[in-house]
């Protein structure tokens, strides 16, 4: 017969967050702890409890000599391992975010802490960093190219909060400069936390660190590891070992010691958002703990979000931007020209391959110098969609006014225009808004992009990168590379002698808020790859030279471009310029969410509308017996968040009170609003 259980001694109660996922259920409970369990029961320690009669997964916040509970209390059943994963400077950090997001705390920390692996616990986690591997010192004159560039490198490295929004100069390494500043910063003793959109991205980082450092002595964090990987990498920055860590959006979250530098690329990436709930960016993470642990903090990119220039504009950080001479020196030659009919029928050679003139002669330009060309289209593919030759209105099928593209039958491309919706060909097709016959396709994806450049190059090899084939690097030798934008390929120790981007209107017409400031970064990913003018490379848009973000491109005024767009949105009070909430579901759900919440009365409340075009409710969700899925728009002035957080937070509580189960989204500054 098992012995009684009795109260450990010393503060006997423990106050317990369990992990459920719940609002209503997301905040602490008191337990009582056993004796046994007296040393091991720290708090931030995981622990199993009992909670509505099943074990459940629970985090250990604080021990109390005593309880305002007037009932009796259960016991923690078990300590899951005495390794302290919740430290104080992580819970500030997820009270924080779950203020700023309207989030349950137990969603943030599953998102923060990687799942426990036993095996991984075995591992020894206790040798300095310094004797990982052998290091080198760090160049750090890439820095001295930007405006008070070696005087931020100088704060950085004595410890003091520095701020700043780096745009990368054309055809710098930001990998490189990146390393050597955070190699420097963790041979000075502090920490450095570098987080990247993707993949490819972390690869190019290692690559740069790996010149400076050992291998061991970096620390990646990646959702693409096993769960022994991950938690014994976590375990290693929990003990002090991992001082340089570097990683995808979860990694932001990585309880590095003495962090003095935290760095996030490309801020305006989708892959920085957690696409679950309740959707964090990275960005927003590494802000607050800017904030609240008094670490340096650097937004790079080759552009500028317009959420970046906003922090710049506020004072929060400064610039850090190469001067006008050194854009000039390091940049390529950037053209636009028209993508016109008239034009394209003037050349034929130009016309096999769909392209202007002046775009097929830069192409052809580089391949007689025996270097690389690159070709950006918007999409992977063959042909995706069709639309009128004469005013570009969608083709739309007779029959039921689905999209017209040519058919796939037996690998091959058909020519007769086929409805995607019902299948009904078209071979008499007319455009209902002008009566033109003629079509052509909107977008001319990799694929055939690179078929169509194969006949007009005939002796060149074409390679393609996009989709789920995407290259890495490609050797400084004569060849055409079509590619996605985010899959451009690396010319190994070299550049590409010219760019063309094409259709460059698909992307710039998308209705989104973002589409520009999208467009522009796509643009200056491919274009920073590209030899600089003095040694011939050149880069031409396929657009009108008069639109403002063609303008930005060419003049490679990046800073400009941030500043106009927010400007914009501060006209129409759309994101950064005010605090925008999206909030999704039924409109049974919307009505009870607004009947329970309690908005501060700045707040303005638009809709509800139709969720934009390809957006749906998680799980479940019986469209015909609640009605189509509707969104509404809160809109607040900038200032403090912590108080519209809380409102909203209050709400989806007092909701789950009801036992209501239609789904309800919410969304706080999402990266689109529709």
């Amino acid at each position: 017969m098992a012995s009684p259980r009795v109260p450990a001694e010393h503060l006997p109660v423990a106050r317990v967050l369990p992990l459920l996922g719940l609002a209503h259920l997301d905040r602490p409970f008191d337990y009582q702890v056993p004796s046994t369990l007296d040393d091991d029961a720290q708090p931030g320690v995981r622990v199993r409890i009992r909670f509505a009669g099943r074990l459940v997964d629970a985090v250990l916040l604080e021990r109390r000599a005593d309880t305002e509970h007037e009932g009796g209390l259960s016991w923690i059943e078990r300590v899951i391992s005495p390794h302290v994963v919740y430290p104080p400077r992580t819970a500030r950090l997820i009270e924080a975010l779950a203020d700023r997001y309207a989030g349950n705390r137990s969603d943030l920390i599953r998102a923060a802490l990687p799942t426990r692996h036993a095996r991984a616990e075995e591992a020894d986690v206790s040798t300095p960093w310094e004797e990982l591997g052998e290091t080198a010192e760090p160049d750090l004159s890439a820095w001295a190219g930007y405006a008070y560039g070696m005087s931020f490198v100088d704060a950085v490295l004595a410890g003091q909060t520095a701020r700043a929004a780096w745009q990368v100069a054309p055809g710098d390494s930001w990998a490189e400069a990146l390393a050597a500043l955070a190699v420097k910063v963790v041979l000075d003793g502090g920490g450095a936390l570098l987080v990247v959109p993707d993949q490819r991205d972390v690869d190019t980082l290692e690559a740069a660190l790996r010149e400076l450092v050992g291998a061991k002595q970096i620390t990646v964090l990646t959702a693409a590891q096993g769960p022994q990987a991950r938690y014994r990498r976590f375990l290693s920055v929990l003990a002090g070992q991992g001082r340089l860590v570097i990683g995808t959006r979860s990694a932001a979250f990585a309880p590095v010691h003495d962090l003095r530098l935290a760095v996030v690329l490309h801020d305006g990436d989708d892959n920085l958002v957690d696409p679950r709930a309740p959707y964090v960016h990275a960005r927003e993470v590494l802000t607050t703990r800017s904030a609240q642990e008094g670490c340096s903090l650097i937004l790079a990119g080759h552009t500028r979000s317009a959420e970046t220039q906003l922090l710049v504009e506020s004072g929060w950080m400064h610039d850090l931007v190469a001067s006008r001479d050194t854009v000039r020196r390091r940049a390529p030659l950037i053209r636009a020209t028209a993508d016109s009919d008239f034009e394209l029928e003037r050349d034929p050679l130009a016309a096999s391959a769909r392209l202007p003139k002046r775009a097929f002669e830069a192409l052809r330009g580089a391949l007689d110098r025996g270097e690389p060309a690159l070709v950006q289209v918007p999409r992977k593919g063959y042909v995706p969609t069709l639309a009128c030759a004469s005013c570009r209105a969608p083709a739309r099928c007779r029959r039921c006014n689905g999209p017209l593209g040519l058919p796939v039958r037996g690998g091959e491309h058909g020519s007769v225009p086929t409805c995607r919706w019902c299948g009904a060909p078209d071979a008499r097709h007319r455009c209902g808004d002008c009566g033109s016959p003629r079509l052509r396709a909107v977008v001319l994806g990799a694929d055939r992009t690179a078929e169509e450049l194969g006949r007009a190059f005939p002796s060149v090899r074409v390679v393609t990168s996009g989709g789920n084939r995407v290259v890495d690097t490609v050797p400084a030798e004569k060849a055409l590379v079509v590619a996605t934008p985010g899959a451009e390929p690396r010319v190994d120790d070299g550049a590409y002698g010219a760019a063309v981007l094409l259709d460059t209107w698909a992307l710039l017409g998308r209705q989104d808020l973002r589409a520009t400031e999208d467009t522009l970064s796509r643009w200056a990913g491919a274009a920073t790859l590209v030899a600089p003018a003095y040694r011939s490379g050149e880069v031409v848009v396929v657009a009108d030279a008069g639109l403002p973000v063609v303008q930005s491109l060419i003049r490679w005024d990046m800073v400009g471009a941030a500043a106009r767009e927010l400007a914009q949105r501060r006209d129409v009070g759309f994101p950064p310029a005010v605090h925008m909430v999206a909030v999704d579901g039924a409109n049974a759900a919307l009505d009870t969410f607004l009947e329970l919440v309690s908005l501060p009365p700045e707040v303005e409340v638009l809709g509800p509308v139709d969720l934009p075009p390809g957006v749906t409710l998680p799980g479940e969700y019986d469209e015909n017996r609640f009605g189509p899925p509707q969104r509404l728009l809160l809109r607040a002035p900038l200032g403090p968040r912590a108080a519209l957080g809380r409102a909203l937070r209050a709400a989806v509580v007092a909701k789950a009170g009801r036992r209501e189960d239609l789904p309800l989204r919410i969304q706080v500054d999402p990266l689109h609003i529709g």
